[in-house]
């Protein structure tokens, strides 16, 4: 099941293991069965502390437990986590047999104190990029607290579980039995959740601080250059994110950061998070700022957050960012999660062999249907325009595959359902003012981004499309507020451009200071 490389390096990992456990697998007559229990025989044959025994009972197979003799762990992987996912079943093996994981010792204790009885079942895919973080996330809080048990399911696998319960977008989330939430989240997310008291917990810590040099709110690769500038300078700095990483976090494939070849947005989401804590910054992780109260005449800006908290500074630099835009039309709501999805990369693989419409005719709408066509049944591209936005080199692999079909002058009016899942969607040909229905499964909207500036209305100016007017130092129309990256009118949303664009607020940060001190 592994080649050699693999097993060289896997065999290094488990060298951490430092108490002896016993892998439990459920397995049937299937060929998944016997390519489980390959994996397993190789995993084991790697070290003396592993032992392996095929009698298990789970209703689910293939699938296998980590047990650890003394200790109540519930830690199952149901399905063959490969791909994405290897990770995850590495980081299992080590946690279970006694390696420490790198969790703050704050939040460790927090996750064995909490009380009550938490069956997770979390949905994955192996091409999904988000669900390794939900997946160790839980495997890790089910090694710390008896009281937490975790189910991680390729969604591919067991594809009637999957329709059974409707599930079109990965990662989801149950808790005993109930929907609990879908998409990325870190162990601190889920214990947010889960943990009714810490929001409030956070919000005395936050109130309790002293005023800020810089407060950068927002913690995308423009919030980390902002942050890391402005502690270089020496003055106290601090970030209050509502995820460190931002967008970066939901990007596959990186290939045009300068001077790094390829990398994927998760992986450059915790060296951002690394390299910001290499210095004397305070951050503040999941926290979702609500208002902007401007400094009056010598006096401090104030930032307010949705748990009640609220931090002052000297000087404030907004690096938001951006989300997916929506369609606007009726049953997007309604069916988000349930066939509308944003991440092809994430969800294409639970819609093979089915109908899908891609929505958006630029690079990252083109580059979807492309990588669905390999999975899918059919791909319908819509295209608001009368032609199509991707490079030309795109748009030739595009037309060359068999199973695509491109309408343009297309606006998608509505999404059609049967209460429970996508049946298919309305578009409205422009040209010729006809309306046409297209019975599909799945729905990916690729039609750009919307700058997160909601919660600035009346404090700072914005243009029609909420973007933060700024100049070429990136300070607004409010002094000592500056702003940088995607929630911007800087033109071109790109990682490398946030990144100069933080560099240069925070600069002019340190300016206002100088000057104004």
């Amino acid at each position: 099941m592994l080649d050699a490389t693999l097993k060289t390096q896997l065999q290094a990992y488990l060298e951490k293991v430092t108490q002896p456990f016993e892998i439990v697998a459920s397995l049937d007559d299937s060929a998944k069965s016997q390519e489980l229990l390959g994996l397993l025989n190789d995993i084991v044959g790697l070290t003396d502390k592993i032992t392996l025994k095929t009698d298990g009972n789970d209703a689910r197979r293939p699938s296998f437990s980590l047990n650890r003799p003394g200790a109540d762990i519930g830690l199952t992987f149901a399905g063959i986590p490969m791909g994405h996912e290897f990770t995850s079943l590495v980081l299992a093996l080590l946690q279970v047999g006694g390696h420490p994981s790198k969790l703050d010792a704050e939040t460790i204790e927090q996750i064995k104190a909490i009380e009550g009885t938490f069956e997770f079942e979390t949905y994955f895919s192996l091409s999904c990029q988000n669900c390794p973080d939900v997946v160790q996330a839980l495997n890790l809080m089910a090694v710390l607290n008896p009281n937490i048990r975790n189910v991680s399911i390729d969604g591919a696998l067991f594809q009637e579980e999957v329709e059974r319960r409707q599930i079109m977008a990965v990662p989801s989330i149950y808790l005993n039995g109930e929907v609990f939430a879908s998409g990325r989240m870190e162990v601190k997310e889920i214990l947010a959740k889960i943990d009714t008291q810490a929001g409030s917990r956070d919000a005395e810590k936050m109130n309790a601080k002293e005023a800020f040099d810089v407060l950068v709110v927002g913690g995308g690769p423009a919030g980390a250059a902002a942050a890391i500038y402005a502690a270089r300078k020496g003055i106290r700095t601090g970030v209050a994110a509502e995820r460190f990483g931002g967008q970066v976090l939901d990007t596959m494939a990186i290939e045009n950061f300068i001077s790094v070849k390829e990398t994927e947005g998760p992986k450059l989401a915790r060296a951002l998070e690394e390299h910001v804590r290499e210095y004397e910054v305070d951050i503040m992780n999941l926290q979702r700022a609500s208002a902007l109260i401007p400094a009056a005449e010598g006096g401090l800006h104030e930032v307010q957050f949705e748990n009640g908290a609220s931090l002052k500074a000297k000087t404030v630099i907004i690096s938001t960012g951006a989300r997916w835009r929506e369609m606007g039309v009726p049953g997007e709501q309604e069916y988000k999660a349930k066939g509308v999805c944003f991440c092809p990369h994430c969800d294409g693989p639970l819609f093979k062999g089915k109908r899908v419409a891609v929505i958006g005719g630029g690079n990252s709408g083109v580059e979807a249907a492309i990588d669905l066509a390999g999975i899918v049944g059919h791909v319908t591209l819509l295209e608001f325009a009368d032609t199509l936005r991707a490079d030309a080199v795109l748009q030739k692999k595009l037309y060359s595959l068999p199973n695509v079909t491109v309408i343009k002058s297309a606006q998608t009016t509505e999404v059609k359902g049967d209460g429970q899942k996508v049946t298919g969607l309305v578009y409205k040909d422009r040209a010729t003012e006809l309306v046409q229905e297209v019975a599909l499964e799945g729905i990916f909207v690729q039609i750009g981004l919307l700058p997160n500036s909601d919660w600035l209305k009346g404090s700072v100016e914005m243009n029609r499309f909420g973007e933060i007017e700024v100049d070429a130092r990136g300070q607004t129309d409010v002094p000592g507020v500056f702003a940088a990256g995607d929630v911007t009118t800087v033109p071109y949303k790109q990682i490398v451009i946030a990144m100069g664009e933080g560099s240069k607020a925070s600069l002019s940060a340190f300016d206002y200071l100088i000057r104004h001190s």
